[in-house]
């Protein structure tokens, strides 16, 4: 390691005094201004990264649902998945060192990692359309250059195509080729192979879907992706970048917290529309009834969709392969019933953040996760994928081949990586129109319970701990058995308080029969919260 280079380049990238930022689930965010220094040292990290596991490592420069005034930074280890979480704390002690101590810390992480330094280092970088990310990924080259690290800058990119791309280039082209073609290429192939089946005499052979791209990543990539596409497919862009500001009164963060259309996509009755966030890792689906009354469809009924999909293709090829959904507490009483009573699917529940769904979902032979939030996609084991492959190619039962042929296309058209608002929203297409369903349809599945969420300020959200994935309070004590008593009170409900991983303030999650009671059950919560565990400013008002 060159010293000299290293003490020169980091003082063109210095750290704002009495800056500290911790490295969570999302990677580093903050306002674009804070973060030069950051991006110049993850450059360095993932060199070590890359070092240690003897792979290629991603970097993403974006910020994802957040304003455009803020950016971010998140790597991505060999298999495409989130960076592992001993390293998320190598990341936050490189981020806060003073200049003078980055030597010093990156001897100390070459130790603990067993990093070696001979080792050659090969980095992905991507970025999202913020006017802060090109420079911001420039600094993130000089941190790779200094440490002699070769990289690939693959530009304008959306998140989930950054893991897809690490992925394939880690398992030698295994899981697809490592560039954008490829991903378009292995995506539409599969997507048309699945859509082929379906009658086009059904009358509605073509398919018109609305997408709110957030005015994001999501907007430049599917129309670049548009060629690749079925002609009976038509998507219409919206909220395509060129006029408004990333994220702002758009995107599936949006639609899903504020239960309305985005600005600048206008609905008709009964049209399927969906929605992506600013990075395009997200998806949610609304629509409006003849009433004018609003629908969402968010990530529990979209998993639930897919879970009713998968479940009869593997009942169809007849192999005893499990499958189960993974959920966190958030997710709507209604679905877990729906799957739990209905489907008879298994249900997991985890504590919130997508790596721990992900970890979870890789138990099984075929683990369907997704958050509330539309962040989502459907894991395949290596030994069921080997399976399924082998039964659409020998399979001599017709029935039995054609239902693994299906299979098959959707181990195409999922990415497996991380959830990807693109192939989320072919994968929902496909099955929609497989099994001949209306958006109206696929809502009346099952009737979501009506729910609250709120949050109250507290001085230290440390004193609020939970167990059993986030649905029980340990301390402080007293709080739980308040809140179970409150929940007796109101019938099919239940609540849960949870802290904030960013910010002192506690949420919490009420669901009961009726709007009116939801919303009782959450103050009453939030009160309790506010009295028992340190609430600051004046109390929660209904």
């Amino acid at each position: 390691m060159d010293s000299e280079a290293l003490k020169k380049y980091s003082a063109l990238h210095p750290k704002p005094a009495g800056l500290t930022l911790q490295y969570g689930t999302a990677g580093f965010r903050a306002k674009a201004e804070q973060l030069d220094h950051i991006m110049f040292r993850m450059g360095l990290l993932a060199v070590l990264r890359s070092k240690a596991v003897v792979s290629t490592i991603g970097i993403m420069v974006t910020a994802s649902h957040n304003p455009e005034e803020d950016n971010g930074v998140k790597l991505v280890d060999p298999l495409g998945e989130m960076l592992h979480p001993s390293w998320e704390e190598y990341a936050t002690q490189l981020a806060n060192a003073e200049e003078q101590e980055l030597q010093k810390i990156i001897s100390e992480i070459c130790q603990k990692a067993a990093v070696n330094q001979h080792k050659d280092a090969s980095v992905f970088i991507g970025r999202d359309t913020r006017p802060s990310s090109k420079k911001l990924s420039q600094s993130v080259i000089d941190g790779i250059s200094v440490l002699g690290g070769q990289y690939h800058d693959y530009g304008l990119v959306t998140t989930p195509q950054l893991h897809y791309m690490v992925c394939c280039q880690n398992t030698q082209g295994q899981y697809g080729k490592a560039t954008l073609e490829g991903y378009y290429e292995k995506l539409s192939k599969a997507f048309m192979e699945l859509i082929k089946q379906v009658n086009s005499g059904s009358g509605e052979s073509q398919r018109r879907l609305k997408v709110d791209c957030a005015n994001g990543i999501g907007a430049l990539k599917l129309s670049e992706m548009e060629p690749y596409l079925p002609k009976e497919v038509l998507i219409h862009l919206y909220n395509d970048g060129t006029k408004e500001k990333l994220n702002h009164l758009c995107g599936a963060d949006f639609v899903k917290v504020h239960q309305k259309p985005p600005r600048g996509l206008d609905m008709k009755p009964n049209e399927r529309c969906c929605s992506f966030d600013g990075d395009a890792d997200r998806i949610v689906y609304y629509y409006k009834d003849a009433t004018g009354h609003f629908h969402l469809i968010d990530g529990d009924k979209i998993a639930t969709l897919i879970s009713i999909f998968l479940k009869e293709l593997l009942a169809k090829v007849g192999q005893t392969l499990k499958m189960a959904v993974v959920q966190t507490a958030y997710a709507n009483g209604s679905s877990t019933r729906y799957l739990e009573e209905t489907l008879k699917v298994p249900v997991h529940c985890v504590k919130t953040g997508v790596k721990h769904l992900h970890h979870k979902a890789q138990e099984f032979d075929v683990g369907v996760y997704f958050e509330a939030n539309g962040h989502g996609t459907v894991l395949f084991s290596k030994a069921a994928e080997t399976k399924i492959r082998q039964l659409a190619k020998e399979e001599k039962d017709n029935e039995k081949r054609e239902a693994a042929k299906v299979l098959e296309n959707m181990i195409d058209l999922v990415n497996q990586t991380v959830g990807d608002a693109v192939s989320d929203m072919l994968v929902i297409e496909a099955i929609l129109a497989l099994k001949g369903l209306t958006v109206q349809q696929w809502d009346a599945i099952y009737t979501d319970l009506p729910n609250r969420l709120l949050k109250v300020q507290v001085a230290d959200r440390r004193v609020i701990d939970t167990t059993d994935a986030e649905r029980h309070v340990v301390t402080p004590l007293g709080l739980q058995e308040k809140i179970d008593a409150l929940v007796k009170k109101y019938k099919l409900s239940r609540a849960f308080v949870r802290p904030s991983g960013t910010e002192d303030v506690v949420r919490i999650y009420a669901e009961a029969d009726t709007q009116e009671n939801a919303d009782a059950l959450a103050h009453e919560v939030s009160l309790a919260v506010y009295h028992l565990a340190g609430g600051k400013g004046t109390p929660p008002q209904p």
